[in-house]
């Protein structure tokens, strides 16, 4: 054995902001097609659910990108916002006394200078310096260009030759990602064409908001086969000698519920569980499934406070609602309590409905799609992150996006509060 390729488990396996080669699998030839879409002029949308490798595809695909975080709070000018500091540019917007919005855009690095320069010529870039201001006349009328100006920013962007990246999309509110698939078809017209990567159920959601892109952005679907997953299992056990058995790699393919994320993180538990740390200097058979049994049960126990504060949300936004009377708490029941497979293709508005009504009669389905709406924003925490559910307004579903839910419910016995929500909404006997 060469010593000299030594890797700790942890190298080779397990949740990780970047990359870890000696697993890392092209699934569906999906570098391949990112590639060839990369040098066309189109938009890209990349979606799956949470932990199935989304970032990583988009670290081994683009290196250099202006990569964007979004947050629930955050508007579509945040966006460019963060795109031109990363450009070495400051963007400062502020309400005025009359409700527009006010901008100034400022060099702070030889980096911007240089852009500026390149897109509004030395003189003035030499300045440093244009204000603008939307609904008003601009301040510099020689400039000609202000920040509300999407044609400015976006020369900018693709003055810097980075390709802009958007994560987490589906944390935007809709009226939000509504405002930015309609600053898409513009930045397509500019020729600045924009990686858009999140979580949704809707094929080709983009699209929906704006029929205009329709030619002008192509959405990749990420999703894993049995197959590939179990490439990535090979591909990491031969990394650290070992080979994993067949009756192994059912079981946490099994369990994994065809997410990659979790996948890495039960086989490194596992890995930890029969003291494997690193690179075995012989060959080693894992054929211990009681190693994967108790691995789910160490994952599921830490996710124990994940889902609690996630419960918790829900209820407390259920229960601040002034016209609820048990509506929310029954479609959460029934949402919670289906069976995997239903929540992993999607559950109709016609079966929760039929379940909640079985429960309380006085529910109708008119308000029952009204209540599915929210609940996004029921789940979402004061950073806007923590979406497990999302619903699809176009199909009428809602899905299960965080697939370690199943997981957790799978291996810990739950009591989830709107059960509690219900028995109160029972004795009040409020009207829908």
């Amino acid at each position: 054995m060469n010593f000299g390729f030594m890797r700790r488990t942890d190298q080779v396996f397990g949740i990780s902001n970047k990359v870890l080669p000696d697993s890392y699998i092209d699934r569906g030839a999906l570098d391949q097609e990112i590639q060839k879409l990369l040098q066309r002029p189109t938009h890209i949308a990349l979606r799956g659910e949470s932990k199935c490798g989304k970032s990583w595809l988009r670290q081994k695909n683009i290196s250099d990108g202006l990569t964007i975080q979004c947050r629930l709070d955050r508007g579509v000018q945040d966006l460019y916002i963060d795109a031109l500091s990363q450009l070495g540019i400051k963007l400062t917007l502020e309400n005025t006394t009359t409700g527009k919005i006010s901008g100034h855009v400022k060099a702070e690095a030889t980096l911007g200078e240089g852009l500026i320069a390149k897109v509004l010529g030395a003189s003035v870039a030499a300045k440093a310096d244009v204000e603008g201001e939307r609904g008003t006349e601009s301040k510099h009328e020689t400039v000609g260009h202000n920040v509300s100006d999407l044609r400015f920013v976006a020369d900018l962007i693709k003055a810097s030759g980075r390709r802009l990246i958007i994560e987490d999309f589906h944390y935007l509110t809709v009226d939000e990602r509504k405002k930015f698939a309609f600053d898409l078809k513009a930045l397509w017209d500019y020729g600045v064409f924009v990686v858009i990567i999140g979580v949704w159920s809707q094929s080709n959601m983009l699209i929906f908001l704006n029929p205009d892109l329709t030619g002008r952005i192509e959405e990749v679907s990420i999703y894993w086969s049995d197959d590939d997953l179990g490439k990535v299992l090979e591909k990491g056990g031969h990394a650290l000698n070992i080979e994993f058995s067949a009756d192994f790699r059912a079981r946490a393919i099994k369990d994994c519920y065809n997410n990659v994320g979790i996948l890495q993180s039960l086989t490194l538990k596992a890995l930890d569980f029969l003291s494997v740390t690193e690179t075995c200097a012989n060959k080693t058979i894992i054929d211990h499934e009681e190693a994967l049994q108790t691995a789910a049960l160490q994952y599921a126990e830490q996710l124990n406070p994940l889902y609690q504060q996630f419960a918790k949300r829900v209820s407390s936004g259920i229960r601040i609602r002034k016209d609820s009377t048990g509506i929310y708490a029954y479609a959460m029941a029934v949402i919670l309590d289906a069976q995997d497979y239903l929540l992993l293709r999607g559950i109709g508005i016609d079966y929760i409905f039929e379940n909640a009504n079985a429960r309380e009669p006085r529910i109708q389905k008119g308000n029952l799609r009204t209540v599915l709406e929210k609940f996004e924003q029921l789940q979402i925490d004061e950073q806007g992150r923590g979406l497990v559910i999302s619903y699809n307004e176009a199909t009428s579903e809602i899905t299960v996006v965080d697939r370690q839910l199943l997981l957790y419910r799978r291996y810990l016995t739950v009591k989830w509060p709107w059960e509690d929500i219900i028995a109160e909404a029972k004795q009040t006997q409020f009207e829908l």
